[in-house]
């Protein structure tokens, strides 16, 4: 490459490609082919040369296509969606909560009372209206529920699925603020 640039090669080559190269690739001739005869798909016809040909004679040269076993062209390979169920009708949905349309990020735990009958803690949504929650409590926008209440946290678990289909837990820890230096 060196060696290239040193000399006037290199000029001669870069302007023989700009400028001689689409010259001399555009002056080759078009050639022209006559179209070949037809073939004929079946071997025997009539004596004389014309007509179709038999019934038998087509029923032989169809081919039928059986899908069996193979793939579908049109279906992603990569991911297989799921096929939503039919809407029950007797179950009518459950009507959210507040604490279910709020982002878990938008509440904080201010209190944890532990007792013999339970555990229940209290968080604060941004307004400032504190909420009471006990083990099983929805909670949060990504259908998480209450798991479970220790005496410096609250642990949230959220179900979502993965790539793959596969129902996952992802628990989320909500502290009291006092203990979070700790």
């Amino acid at each position: 490459m060196r060696l290239l640039r040193n000399s006037g090669w290199f000029v001669f080559l870069i302007g023989w490609v700009a400028l001689g190269a689409p010259l001399v690739l555009g002056a080759q001739e078009v050639v022209y082919k006559d179209s070949r005869p037809m073939k004929k798909v079946f071997e025997s016809q009539k004596a004389d040369g014309t007509g179709s040909p038999s019934a038998e004679q087509a029923k032989d040269t169809r081919i039928a296509y059986d899908p069996t076993g193979k793939t579908d062209p049109f279906k992603s390979f990569l991911a297989e969606q799921e096929v939503p169920e039919e809407k029950k009708e007797t179950k009518p949905a459950r009507q959210k909560t507040y604490l279910e349309t709020l982002d878990l990020s938008q509440l904080e735990l201010i209190a944890i009372v532990m007792g013999p009958k339970g555990s229940w803690g209290m968080v604060r949504d941004s307004k400032g209206v504190g909420h009471v929650i006990q083990k099983g409590t929805p909670i949060g926008t990504n259908g998480g529920v209450v798991h479970g209440i220790t005496e410096k946290e609250v642990t949230v678990r959220e179900e979502y699925k993965d790539f793959r289909g596969n129902v996952q837990h992802k628990d989320i820890a909500k502290k009291l603020p006092g203990l979070l230096a700790e």
